[in-house]
């Protein structure tokens, strides 16, 4: 039997591979929005279908519901720069996923994402404190030199 004589079940059922498609698009975000980082929840098409943007790779990308409504048929450059989460690293992101280049979108992606391990929350850094410091100057009006500061 060869390869061309196997029957995928892709073939049997575009759904499959639609679906597969779908979920391959959100992995390579690690399931979050590409314009606000939440979790993504839809595709959204950077060239909207209703200006003859095609459901290909290059066009499609995740998005939350928020992003991906309050977008609607808009150009995606001129609604994300309009945003007040506007990150110049994830614009450059959506650029690179649009011309096909998404190993520099992924990358571009983690760029802007902070990382939870690289900066913890505030812990406790053992600081070193000075002791007080005492002066050696000559007594004034009879008090102890242990009384006198510098001001």
């Amino acid at each position: 039997m060869h390869a061309r004589d196997a029957v995928f079940l892709e073939d049997l059922c575009p759904k499959f591979r639609a679906r597969r498609w779908r979920q391959s698009l959100h992995s390579f975000t690690h399931e979050t929005c590409i314009y606000c980082g939440n979790p993504s929840e839809s595709i959204d098409h950077l060239h909207p279908q209703s200006r003859g943007g095609l459901s290909v790779t290059e066009n499609c990308v995740p998005a939350c519901l928020a992003c991906n409504g309050r977008k609607s048929d808009a150009d995606a450059f001129e609604w994300y720069r309009r945003q007040r989460f506007y990150d110049p690293r994830r614009a450059m992101a959506i650029r690179a996923w649009m011309e096909g280049d998404l190993r520099l979108a992924m990358r571009l992606l983690q760029w802007a994402t902070p990382t939870q391990t690289a900066l913890p929350t505030q812990t406790a850094i053992p600081t070193r404190t000075a002791a007080p410091r005492r002066s050696t100057a000559p007594a004034l009006n009879n008090e102890s030199p242990l009384a006198w500061q510098p001001a």
